[in-house]
């Protein structure tokens, strides 16, 4: 497990660590930001376009909308260097 640091300002707190979990038998990861109760897992199949647009919609059910796109680049970034 990576614990990757966001440092990403919702309102006013911050969220600053994001956990992914990497199961390469599997072929997924599984990604959880505790701070805000939510967590997703993702194929090592999915696009990145679709990855990000995908985590965007379910980060802004649980943050603000400017918060969950930029939690939704750097989550991608972090998935796709693995």
């Amino acid at each position: 497990m990576k614990i990757r640091k966001a440092n990403v300002k919702n309102g006013e707190e911050f969220i600053t660590n994001v956990y992914i979990y990497e199961n390469k038998k599997q072929e997924f990861s599984m990604i959880a930001i505790p701070e805000i109760e939510w967590s997703t897992t993702v194929s090592y199949e999915e696009g990145r376009e679709e990855l990000r647009v995908r985590l965007q919609s379910s980060l802004s059910k649980r943050v603000e909308a400017d918060t969950a796109g930029e939690l939704a680049g750097k989550i991608g970034h972090w998935v796709g260097e693995m």
